[in-house]
């Protein structure tokens, strides 16, 4: 018991297994889950107040995302990712998304784009208002709903995993020193230039903002996870924001 601060979970409004996932991502994103570390199902639904098997099947949704893996007889250990990971990942995010966004540009009508610009905005209202899961969320649904725009759902789906896979620990500090809000305003920048129809330009911005999110992943979690330090600050040469 103690592994996790108390939440409210509300079996009436959504499936429990859906809601301790969430409860679980959040806790890995606050860095209450430590990368490394191996945590039982029983403990964990002694800290929500439920049975085990939902937490069970919780931690199972999360080894299917690459965020945990089984360990025989203990429970699950929340999975590391390495400076390596990381540049893998953003490696491959920027050869998708950036060419992509060039595309979807050059294709997409005006009320297409119009029609992101108010997940853009919670994006900026989340990080301004220490929102960090909505943060997260908005997040996800600006950059996969406009990679959706190219009508390739297989590559929607391929970005959508490798953002699960590169997840942030530790990202309470970064909030604390605000440096979420620029990166936020990143996407308002990304979304005007798209609607003039500058392709060139447009990808340009993406590619800025997938190395300062790079940055960010780095940077965040210094206390917490494995992925922190300053490397990938030093190799990008971007600001953490």
């Amino acid at each position: 018991m103690g592994h996790l601060k108390h939440r409210d979970l509300n079996v009436g409004r959504e499936r429990l297994r859906d809601q301790v996932s969430n409860a679980l991502r959040a806790a890995l994103i606050s860095g209450e889950l430590r990368p490394g570390e191996v945590y039982s199902a029983p403990a964990l639904a002694e800290d929500f107040g439920i049975s085990a098997t939902p937490v069970r099947e919780a931690m199972l949704d999360l080894v299917r995302e690459g965020l945990a893996e089984p360990v025989r007889n203990k429970g699950f250990r929340i999975t590391e990712v390495s400076e390596r990971d990381l540049d893998q990942y953003a490696e491959i995010r920027g050869l998708i998304e950036i060419p992509m966004v060039g595309r979807i540009t050059r294709s997409a009508t005006r009320e297409q784009l119009e029609a992101l610009r108010p997940v853009a905005e919670e994006i900026v209202r989340a990080a301004r208002a220490h929102d960090l899961i909505g943060y997260l969320e908005a997040d996800r649904q600006f950059h996969l709903s406009l990679l959706a725009l190219s009508g390739n759902d297989r590559l929607v789906e391929t970005v959508g995993d490798l953002r699960k896979r590169s997840r942030l620990y530790g990202l309470i500090a970064l909030d604390e020193r605000g440096e979420l809000i620029p990166s936020a305003e990143e996407h308002l920048e990304l979304l005007d230039l798209m609607l003039t129809g500058d392709a060139k330009r447009a990808e340009k911005c993406m590619a800025e903002h997938l190395g300062h999110v790079r940055s960010l992943w780095a940077g965040g979690g210094s206390s917490s996870s494995p992925a922190g330090g300053k490397g990938a600050t030093r190799r990008t040469g971007k600001r953490s924001g």
